[in-house]
């Protein structure tokens, strides 16, 4: 039986500014990504996806920078549904674009830095909790 997410949820804005990185897709996992304690990898067929802390990543490295994270304070039963949505509309409906991570018990969502300032103001309109460090 599946149910519906929370209508309020609450976000945590992690400390660090965040990078996604594009490795080739036979790179082996560089160790200057696993530095920090929040750090997510990703390998298909055609590229190594790095998202970690910014200031680990090196210059010659192909990134987007400037990213911010927020935690959904989990963890969620996999039969809930709409968590994600539940956030990432009211985002889209903004004009706020996001990169969105999940694991085991939660998701988080990457955001640009120029746009941190309107997704937390939207989340809060649309009832959810946001704290943590500008």
């Amino acid at each position: 039986m599946t149910g519906a997410a929370p209508a309020r949820l609450t976000l945590e804005l992690l400390p660090d500014s965040f990078a996604i990185c594009r490795l080739e897709a036979g790179a082996p996992i560089p160790g200057w990504a696993t530095a920090r304690p929040f750090f997510a990898v990703v390998r298909t067929r055609a590229e190594l996806s790095v998202m970690c802390a910014a200031d680990l990543v090196p210059p010659e490295v192909t990134a987007s920078r400037d990213w911010r994270t927020l935690e959904v304070r989990g963890p969620f039963d996999f039969a809930l549904v709409g968590i994600l949505v539940a956030i990432a509309a009211p985002l889209a409906h903004a004009g706020v674009s996001i990169m969105p991570v999940a694991t085991y018990d939660t998701d988080y969502l990457l955001v640009r830095i120029a746009q941190l300032e309107l997704a937390i103001a939207t989340l809060r309109s649309a009832g959810h909790t946001v704290s943590g460090e500008r």
